[in-house]
């Protein structure tokens, strides 16, 4: 059986609109790099250059594969973070934790900061090396240490010394790794104290520079225990380790040594089984260029966009073949290739979908029972056929509401949960832009432990976004509209600035660079770089074998799956059901057409309030033009007229609350 791949996409057309979200990304990603060039820079390169060593970055420039792409995780991890007892912050919590191809395998690379305080451990320093252990264990890549570590930082030993994860826990890591048959390969290039000096220990290779030393206590506190003249080297330098304990395999005169017999360590391994799952396609590029990501997502973030344009720009040659399309419009679920492989896909859409009872329309990002449903379906089925599955998010949350509550959607969304916890094919989460709610949580979220999971600049995770919060926080001081109640001015201003302060902290709460520094997503990723981490990862998922089941496509689960749901009646999707308007219906003149709300919710005419209307009285608009934006959820939704003619008449008030199919606007055809 073999499935159909089809074309999905089109040319984007050059308006005021692409633009503008061209310049929005692009002043976002001219930060994102900004911020990572700080980090790169750690305290300075002379720090190590003195001392006659390399820096951790020219040591992993040496390891990789010549012109390959290093994929960063963790790069932002307590940014905007001071500590006690330092004047400086720690970029990147002093350590670097990498996917790198070494010899044509993706490795995961862990390597201490030599220039950050002598590579020592800060708070979320350990943490940082425990989720790339875990993204290691998980895909079973190899793992290559670069350790050169003073130990903790200790005025913050408080903050990273105890706990379930404290620094103790790396070692429990490196023992599972062991216990599953993980390569592990380490190269000591110079401080190794206390907790440094263990994380090579269980390697299975052990590589010591000259300069080199591990040590259970360093030089300076036997001296001050024992009043003993010692240096580290003479404690625990190359010439202990490899020639008398053992604890260590190879001694090397210096960095750039050390690099190259890693490589061959590496090159020993065995090779990708990606080549093999690819069954011969060779892979290609999206027929739609990946950087034109950039122009597709509005400025402004409560609008809508066309997701099945976000995929056109990342699977191969812009082929998909969608899964289930006839249930649950308000999300896509399907298989493509990236980079010759399979992977599936996961994604909410944004736009309005017809309601399945007819009530017209009902806004997008939203988890509705079928679609869930749908996700859980084709969540388990690519589990079963070993496909890794990818998840991109821009999701409001699940539905709410009378009807919600009598659907049951609590059960099946435990349905989902269920099992996107217990999958074991490997799964990606993108955040796109925003990840509200148990929404987030149901589509593989950072708590269900996504083997990595990527945000974007624009990406908003929060329970829920900050007016709205602001709005429940003070609801008991407003009236049934939103508005401050009181008449009191000084009332009023307290009011209305506390809802400002509780908007603007919830707001910087959500920008990713801050969940990245509290590690509660993995990396911030430029748009345009989205497609070269898939095919990263896809190759990844693909490159052990052995330690899980991957079926051929011919006995896909997913072929059952098609052939028990074909035939069902396919939802409308040619408009919406007429409402009883409490307005008259006679045309204002003869041939006028009606337009009409597509679903409930709020209609705003003009796209702020200090912007000109869409298409005021008079005003002539062309086929598929936006008169008006619809707003439910905090989403807004366009309406769009379906012939080109002049606007004769307004309906509705800017703001005001309409039902589906509710007569807004009359439009003479031209």
């Amino acid at each position: 059986m073999k499935l159909t791949l089809d074309p999905i996409g089109r040319i984007l057309s050059s308006d005021t609109s692409t633009a503008a979200a061209r310049e929005h990304v692009d002043k976002l990603h001219g930060e994102l790099e900004e911020k990572r060039a700080v980090v790169a820079e750690g305290w300075g390169a002379h720090r190590a250059h003195r001392k006659g060593k390399r820096t951790t970055w020219e040591r992993i420039a040496a390891l990789k594969d010549p012109g390959s792409t290093v994929h960063s995780v963790g790069t932002l991890v307590n940014w905007g973070k001071d500590f006690a007892g330092s004047k400086r912050p720690a970029p990147g919590a002093g350590v670097v934790t990498a996917f790198c191809r070494i010899h044509d395998r993706w490795c995961m690379v862990i390597a201490n900061d030599n220039t950050v305080a002598s590579g020592a451990w800060w708070p979320l320093t350990p943490e940082k090396i425990e989720r790339a252990q875990g993204m290691a264990l998980r895909l079973r890549l190899p793992v290559v240490y670069l350790v050169d570590c003073s130990g903790l930082f200790l005025p913050e030993q408080a903050n990273s010394f105890p706990g379930l994860t404290g620094a103790g826990h790396i070692f429990k890591k490196n023992a599972e790794l062991s216990a599953a048959g993980v390569p592990q390969v380490a190269g000591v290039f110079g401080d190794c104290i206390a907790g440094g000096g263990y994380m090579p220990i269980i390697s299975d290779r052990v590589y010591m520079t000259e300069q080199a030393y591990m040590v259970i206590a360093g030089a300076a506190l036997i001296q001050g225990a024992k009043s003993q003249k010692l240096t580290s080297l003479d404690i625990g330098g190359p010439e202990v380790h490899v020639h008398r304990s053992a604890c260590a395999d190879v001694r090397v005169p210096d960095d750039d040594t050390a690099v190259r017999l890693i490589r061959d360590e590496v090159d020993r391994l065995p090779s990708s089984g990606a080549d093999f799952y690819r069954h011969g396609v060779v892979p290609e590029a999206p027929l739609f260029p990946p950087d034109e990501l950039s122009a597709l997502f509005p400025a402004e973030h409560r609008h809508v966009y066309d997701m099945r344009q976000v995929l056109a720009r990342l699977v191969d040659g812009s082929l998909f073949h969608e899964v289930l399309a006839d249930t649950g419009p308000e999300v896509v679920v399907g298989v493509g290739r990236v980079g010759g492989l399979w992977m599936g896909f996961a994604a909410n859409v944004l736009e309005p979908q017809p309601h399945p009872e007819g009530k017209g329309m009902r806004p997008g990002g939203i988890l509705y029972r079928a679609g869930i449903a749908k996700l859980s379906a084709f969540s388990r089925a690519c589990n079963d056929d070993g496909i890794p599955l990818v998840w991109l998010q821009d999701i409001a949350g699940f539905d709410i509401g009378v009807e919600a509550e009598a659907q049951g959607l609590l059960g099946y969304g435990s349905s989902l949960i269920y099992t996107n916890s217990t999958n074991e094919t490997p799964m990606f989460t993108v955040l796109l832009r925003k990840a509200s709610g148990a929404g987030y949580y149901a589509m593989s979220g950072l708590p269900y432990e996504p083997v990595v999971q990527l945000s974007t600049p624009l990406a908003r995770l929060a329970v829920m976004e900050g007016r709205t919060l602001a709005i429940a926080a003070y609801n008991t001081k407003l009236t049934d509209d939103f508005e401050i109640a009181s008449t009191d001015p000084d009332e009023r201003a307290a009011i209305a600035a506390g809802m400002a302060e509780v908007a603007a902290r919830i707001e910087a709460d959500m920008d990713p660079v801050a969940a990245a520094a509290r590690m509660d997503t993995d990396e911030v990723v430029r748009l345009d770089e989205l497609r070269g981490w898939l095919e990263a990862l896809a190759e990844m998922a693909y490159q052990a074998i052995g330690h899980r089941r991957i079926k051929n496509p011919r006995i896909w689960s997913l072929h059952d799956l098609e052939l028990l749901t074909a035939g069902r009646t396919a939802v409308k999707s040619d408009g919406v059901q007429d409402a009883p308007s409490e307005q008259p219906e006679e045309p204002v003149e003869e041939g006028a057409v009606a337009v009409r709300a597509p679903m409930e919710g709020s209609v705003w005419l003009r796209q702020s309030p200090d912007a000109p209307a869409f298409a005021p009285v008079n005003a002539a608009v062309e086929p598929g033009a936006t008169v008006a934006l619809i707003e439910v959820m905090k989403t807004f939704s366009p309406i769009r007229v379906d012939c080109a003619g002049t606007v004769l008449r307004w309906c509705v008030d800017d703001g005001a609350g309409v039902s589906p199919g509710q007569l807004i606007a009359w439009l003479k055809p031209t």
